[in-house]
């Protein structure tokens, strides 16, 4: 068996790019999907640069061109999307060029965040979540062999500042405890969500399954969080804890879509979103259990570079 030839789409993206530059090195032929508008921007134009030279090849098209969604597909075995939240639905017109074409062993959806079925929050999310349901469904109703991940967050958000949704860098004085401190998150860096991605791709375990990502030393609760961080600058931080009712208040004063810092918190750290339930039990799989081979950055060597 050879292995799949890749399309990706939103491969100028932080995730996008990480996850065509592992596709190539996990020796995958691989293609991008490109609008023609990336070539004229600096930033994405170098991207696109660096992965045709490391033997990516290019395709023009865009999700709103279903002939040239058909096209790129016709050309590859596995379809991921990596295009931002804003544009969610904008993969119709994709899963459509996708059955149309009817060649896909695998489609992975733009997700690569908490399971939109397992938040407990969907009354209170401005549709983040449901959109992202949505999506699946129709992936489902139209019988697209699919992967899903669950990464939950990604290293660059939220914990630069410990979960301080003001901050930038972590605190160095005062640190505020969003619940009782105890529900744990999961973060997860971008690279290394990449590489458990692609790694699932020939994968018949992941096959119409969710992948979900817990690695260890990456599960943590913020008053573990703080523990971590007092150990590595050799201080203690004066705790302020703030209730769920108290968030919940400043969810509701602070306008949309300011508060969608907060809304998350409250997902992860109060409510448990991200690990209240058991992978196995689910019908889930563990990406750390099936690829135990894959390094990956842990919480703390991440903190060790915000000293």
């Amino acid at each position: 068996m050879g292995k799949s030839r890749i399309l990706l789409i939103g491969a100028t993206g932080k995730l996008g790019y990480n996850l065509a530059k592992a596709s190539l090195e996990f020796s995958h032929p691989t293609f991008a999907l490109v609008r023609d508008s990336a070539f004229s921007d600096p930033l994405k134009s170098h991207k696109l640069e660096s992965l045709s030279n490391a033997g990516a090849t290019l395709l023009k098209g865009s999700l709103q061109d279903e002939a040239s969604l058909v096209e790129a597909i016709k050309q590859v075995d596995v379809v991921i999307c990596a295009v931002s939240s804003k544009q969610v639905l904008d993969q119709k017109l994709l899963i459509s060029a996708i059955k149309q074409a009817g060649s896909i062993k695998r489609f992975i959806p733009s997700e690569f965040g908490l399971d939109p079925d397992k938040v407990q929050i969907s009354d209170m999310d401005y549709n983040f979540y449901s959109q992202k349901a949505e999506i699946r469904r129709l992936v489902e109703a139209e019988g697209i062999p699919y992967t899903y991940i669950s990464c939950n967050y990604f290293m660059s958000f939220l914990l630069p500042s410990l979960v301080q949704p003001d901050l930038e860098t972590p605190p160095r004085d005062n640190v505020t405890i969003f619940g009782n401190g105890n529900t744990k998150g999961v973060f997860v860096k971008e690279s290394d969500v990449a590489a458990f991605t692609i790694s699932s791709v020939d994968d018949p375990r992941t096959l119409n399954k969710v992948l979900y990502l817990r690695p260890p030393g990456n599960v943590h609760s913020m008053d573990e969080l703080v523990a971590i961080w007092e150990t590595k600058i050799g201080k203690k931080l004066k705790k302020i804890y703030v209730s769920e009712e108290e968030l919940l208040r400043k969810i509701k004063e602070i306008p949309y879509p300011d508060n969608m810092k907060m809304i998350f918190i409250y997902s992860t750290f109060i409510k448990g979103d991200q690990t209240y339930f058991d992978i196995e039990s689910s019908g889930g799989v563990d990406g750390t259990k099936l690829y135990p081979q894959l390094k990956y950055t842990t919480i703390s060597e991440f903190l060790d570079t915000q000293l």
